[in-house]
């Protein structure tokens, strides 16, 4: 008997649940790059390792690698296994729907398209393979998996098509049920087109809960936890354009520069954000609550915020997450205040004595920077 069979034996069917309910996130998800951020067909690998975690990410050739957008189905079905686990449903890794749940709870269209571009995203998902030391129990032991083990479509008695099914697999199911708490997000992050802003808004969500006066990364770190096949100039540039036009639902971002001149992505809530962490068993249905991102289009010469504090490093929150470079010989953490400054920040240099930092103005954007 194949591997598969034998899997499929094993578990119970669990019938997706109709209708509308609370987004959920998995916080290793949130955390690690796992997916390409590009649309375009990517098979170089992802490798990260930071402290004890080691991540590596491989795509075969006929499919590429899972991309943020694929990663919508495994939040579809996050917030599936948790909801029915909240209603006194039994889960199981076995999953049946039908492609109009999926694509409806995550914001796509029905079209023969959307079903096309759906099929393409459970391959990519099913071909991409793991391999991370993330909640390995001894050290040195690795796991290894696909994001989906395997998924077929069902037909009736007819033969007509009747949706499909899919196996998740057992780390990715451990994660959201046993092993760890789930985030809820905002279902604005459905709407977010740019690979680079939803990993920034789940990376920032998975820290909001827990310093509401504002924390920062610095942004060459930002870049080697992304992932992202970008050159570094080209990923700050990006960076500078979400601050800028501030995307994100529910947080206000700005860039702040050390006396040295390392640059740092702050983020801070603003509005009515998504807060604290969702155990899986929390009873009911866990809104959002979060409208329109705090800001939108800034208009040219308005400074991102009139807020002059220094905000500490997240610490708390995440310690491997603030830098992946030890800090010059001398330097210290910066202390005082942050000044908003109109300046071009291709050509910015330290103006501030060591030991200080300042917040840019980033509503004009020189390309190249």
């Amino acid at each position: 008997m194949s591997r598969s069979a034998s899997e499929r034996g094993q578990l119970d069917l669990f019938q997706a649940l109709p209708g509308e309910f609370a987004v959920r996130d998995a916080q290793d998800l949130m955390s690690y790059p796992f997916f390409s951020l590009s649309k375009s067909h990517r098979t170089r690998p992802i490798e990260f390792a930071a402290g004890s975690v080691e991540i590596r990410v491989e795509a075969v050739a006929d499919h590429g690698m899972a991309t943020i957008w694929d990663a919508d189905i495994l939040i579809w079905t996050a917030s599936q296994i948790v909801e029915a686990r909240d209603s006194g449903i039994r889960t199981s890794r076995l999953i049946a729907a039908t492609p109009y749940q999926i694509l409806t709870f995550i914001g796509r269209g029905t079209s023969a398209r959307d079903y096309h571009r759906l099929k393409a995203a459970l391959d990519r998902l099913q071909s991409t393979t793991v391999c991370t030391s993330i909640r390995q129990p001894a050290e040195g032991r690795r796991h290894r998996f696909s994001w989906i083990n395997e998924w077929t479509e069902r037909t009736d008695a007819t033969g007509r098509p009747d949706g499909i099914e899919l196996i998740v697999p057992d780390w990715f199911y451990r994660a959201v049920l046993d092993d760890a708490l789930i985030l809820t997000i905002d279902r604005a992050y459905f709407e977010l087109t740019g690979g680079l802003d939803r990993w920034l808004y789940r990376l920032v969500r998975k820290h909001g809960g827990r310093q509401r006066a504002g924390w920062r990364f610095e942004i060459r770190h930002l870049h080697v936890k992304s992932g992202s096949l970008s050159p570094f100039k080209r990923f700050a540039f990006e960076l500078r354009d979400i601050i800028r036009r501030q995307p994100l639902p529910g947080y206000r971002l700005a860039l702040e520069i050390e006396a040295r001149g390392r640059r740092l992505l702050a983020f801070e809530p603003c509005g009515q954000a998504v807060d604290g962490l969702v155990p899986s068993g929390t009873p009911g249905i866990v809104p959002s609550g979060t409208g329109p991102s705090c800001y939108r289009e800034p208009g040219s010469g308005s400074s991102i915020s009139k807020d002059d504090r220094i905000r500490g490093r997240n610490l708390e929150s995440n310690s491997e997450s603030n830098s992946c470079c030890a800090a010059p010989a001398g330097d210290k953490p910066a202390h005082g205040r942050a000044l908003s400054v109109e300046t071009h920040l291709r050509n910015d240099k330290p103006e501030r004595p060591l030991g200080t930092s300042r917040r840019v103005q980033t509503s004009s954007v020189p390309p190249g920077g």
